[in-house]
C-alpha cells in the first residue's frame, strides 16, 4: 500500500515518537516545515486509521495515534506486496539487491542474525 508524501511524513512522526500522539501534537511536528491546517492532519490520520496503518486510542475527548506496525515491518510488507505482483520474483529481488550500496546487505543480515538471539 503506497503512501502519499504527507502520509509518509505523519507516519515518520508517529514512528519517531516515544508515545502515542494526538492530532494536535502531530500537527505541531509536521507543521514546523509546512503550512498545514489542523483538519488536514486530522483527515490524514483518519485515512491512515481506515487503512489500518495506525491505531486510534481514545483518550478523554481526543484520540491518540500509534503506528500499527514498526517502520521495518511496514517496509517489509510493502516489499512483499511489490514482489508478489511480479511473475519473476527472483529477478526482481536480485535487481533490488544489486541496487543497494556495497555492504548494506551484509550489515542488514548481521543485524537480523543478532536480533534472532
Amino acid at each position: 500500500m503506497a503512501l502519499g508524501d504527507l502520509e509518509r511524513e505523519v507516519m515518520a512522526q508517529l514512528w519517531d515518537a516515544r508515545e502515542p500522539l494526538t492530532v494536535r501534537q502531530v500537527h505541531e511536528r509536521v507543521g514546523r516545515d509546512r503550512d498545514l491546517a489542523y483538519t488536514t492532519v486530522m483527515t490524514v490520520l483518519d485515512r491512515l486509521a481506515k487503512k489500518r496503518l495506525v491505531i486510534q486510542q481514545k483518550a478523554d475527548r481526543a484520540y491518540r495515534y500509534v503506528p500499527a506496525q514498526s517502520r521495518e515491518e511496514m517496509t517489509a510488507a510493502l516489499m512483499m506486496d511489490a514482489l508478489s505482483s511480479t511473475t519473476d520474483q527472483d529477478a526482481a529481488l536480485a535487481y533490488f539487491l544489486g541496487q543497494l550500496p556495497p555492504g548494506t546487505l551484509a550489515a542488514a543480515m548481521e543485524e537480523a542474525k543478532n536480533n534472532e538471539t
